[in-house]
């Protein structure tokens, strides 16, 4: 019985990728056992290479997030003890400090519910994606925080107020991972040549299927056609925990139509990914990082910026050629017939 789950991978692109922190053309690996999605993003990298600029990507944010849960007596107790954790915040980054050589402490939120009392500690982790950074930080801060507040007990090291794997508000709102924003502008002509289409019809499609369409099946903080596809492929080739798919694919495709040509934007504001920790030295994974320019000596954090921008690029790539080819009839399916069933349309 082998050891590894064999999931077939390919390298896409080149992508052009544009931005404060990454510059130039890269090709991105994606292992997935949907095969249309390789030509699929391959026809988004075309578009790319294609556009002045090709894909601009910005990091909005970065911070990881661990809540943890405290008892208290009462409401007015818990209420009292925030005050003052909240007073103790250098002293707490200290803790922090003490826990790793990349962890720091940037922010406290917290709710109260009853008597239980909800705090939400971020942290900026370097390069790694930070799940167990953060819960060695979080640990360390419940038991200084325990030892100074006898009022309070130990609930739980994770009170889902972080919120791990789990499609929420919280974190679109507050911020967990990497906040990315990627955009393309794409001149008419290479859309009609490349996508088959014209901006029109994908900006038309965009507000019917992602946004109306989303909106009356209950989605949250979600407006996208397919993001999990690309992400999951992009996660399991780079080495990432492939569960955070889950709040990573909470994200927004928006286009327009300006002066004829197609503004085409996906916001990702949950990226949870790095390029160190768990799940990086594997062979393979390290070849894909080293490929991709991801194993340079750079500052803490930068690394894992560039990767969530070779991230999100890719997620556009895939997102624009679907919304292209479903404004065609039968487009779609007869893709997944030529590619999947090996039958002639």
């Amino acid at each position: 019985m082998s050891e590894y789950a064999q999931i077939p991978m390919q390298f896409v692109g080149p992508l052009k990728v544009s931005g404060l922190t990454i510059e130039g053309d890269y090709e991105v690996p994606l292992a997935t056992y949907e095969m249309p999605l390789w030509p699929s993003v391959n026809r988004g990298a075309r578009v790319s290479m294609n556009c002045a600029g090709g894909i601009k990507c910005t990091v909005i944010d970065d911070r990881m997030t661990r809540s943890v849960l405290f008892e208290a007596p009462d409401a007015t107790e818990a209420f009292r003890a925030l005050e003052k954790i909240k007073a103790d915040f250098p002293a707490l980054g200290k803790v922090v400090e003490g826990t790793s050589r990349f962890a720091r402490l940037i922010n406290i939120n917290s709710q109260i519910a009853a008597n239980l009392l909800f705090i939400r500690f971020e942290f900026t982790t370097g390069d790694a994606s930070g799940h167990n950074m953060c819960t060695q930080a979080a640990e360390a801060l419940m038991n200084h925080i325990l030892e100074k507040y006898p009022n309070l007990k130990y609930g739980s090291i994770s009170g889902n107020y972080c919120s791990d794997k789990k499609a929420t508000a919280v974190n679109g709102i507050l911020g967990r991972g990497k906040y990315v924003v990627a955009e393309i502008m794409i001149p008419e002509k290479i859309v009609r040549r490349y996508l088959k289409t014209t901006p029109s019809n994908v900006v038309q499609l965009n507000i019917r299927k992602n946004l109306i369409g989303t909106l009356l099946a209950g989605g949250s903080r979600s407006a996208n056609a397919h993001y999990a596809n690309m992400l999951l492929g992009f996660y399991l080739a780079t080495g990432q925990d492939a569960a955070n798919i889950v709040e990573g694919s909470q994200g927004f495709t928006i286009c327009e139509e300006r002066e004829g040509d197609l503004y085409f934007s996906i916001t990702l504001p949950n990226l949870i990914m790095g390029t160190v920790g768990n799940g990086k030295g594997l062979d393979f994974v390290l070849e894909n990082m080293e490929r991709m320019g991801l194993t340079e000596d750079r500052e803490p954090g930068e690394n894992s910026k560039r990767l969530a921008c070779l991230c999100a690029a890719t997620v556009l790539c895939g997102e624009l050629s679907l919304l292209a080819a479903q404004t065609n009839p039968g487009e779609l399916m007869d893709a997944h017939r030529r590619i999947e069933r090996g039958q002639n349309t």
